[in-house]
């Protein structure tokens, strides 16, 4: 199954870095620095939800209807043309606020000192990135028919997990570094390297594009 790796460095991953630089004028380098550490943090984040009953139940009732693959049929409409589809961003600020919660401006910020981008500008690269992470999950989860919670965590566990082994157990071990249950406390220092494990996230995750 193909992990953040493929995925950033395919056809589809293209369009989208492509699709969202054109829409919020970014470079597509910067823009490809964004997604690079944001994806595995988005991933990671709802890996850490689907761990309840609960959260994994929520996050399957929207892989089965509106997030189960078929944005990805019609990608090149959404992103095309320099002007990505108001309602895509509109349900991606809703992903975001539901994933992220209180702490989604905190990682905006911490993205954006990492990448020189203002916080506005990553904010639009989130927006337009995260309903198409969950219909790449939603498409993973249909055709391997996962039906339960083991099936979900197992799906993004090994979307995470094709990365450079080192940065898998990296992802794994910062995720939770100060052991407190909460995903997203520990990100900024994850996203702006302050955290002393190797670099942090940023440091982890640069290798993806060569840099």
């Amino acid at each position: 199954m193909s992990g953040l790796l493929d995925l950033l460095n395919s056809d589809l991953g293209k369009q989208l870095i492509s699709g969202a630089s054109a829409q919020t004028g970014a470079s597509e380098s910067k823009t490809a620095d964004v997604l690079s550490m944001a994806m595995p943090l988005l991933l990671g984040a709802m890996k850490k939800n689907a761990s309840s009953q609960e959260g994994a139940s929520g996050l399957m009732g929207a892989l089965s209807g509106k997030h189960d693959g078929s944005i990805l049929d019609n990608l090149g409409s959404i992103l095309g043309g320099g002007s990505v589809d108001q309602n895509v961003i509109q349900d991606g600020a809703g992903i975001l606020g539901h994933v992220l919660g209180g702490k989604q401006p905190m990682i905006e910020n911490a993205l954006s000192t990492k990448t020189g981008l203002d916080a506005g500008t990553v904010a639009q690269i989130l927006k337009i990135a995260a309903p198409i992470l969950l219909g790449i999950i939603g498409k993973q989860t249909k055709e391997n028919n996962i039906q339960d919670q083991d099936g979900l965590t197992g799906i993004l566990g090994s979307m995470l997990g094709g990365q450079p082994k080192e940065n898998q157990s990296l992802i794994e071990s910062l995720i939770d570094s100060d052991g407190d249950g909460s995903v997203l406390d520990d990100v900024a220092d994850m996203v702006l390297g302050s955290n002393k494990k190797k670099g942090g996230l940023g440091g982890m995750l640069g290798g993806l594009f060569g840099k």
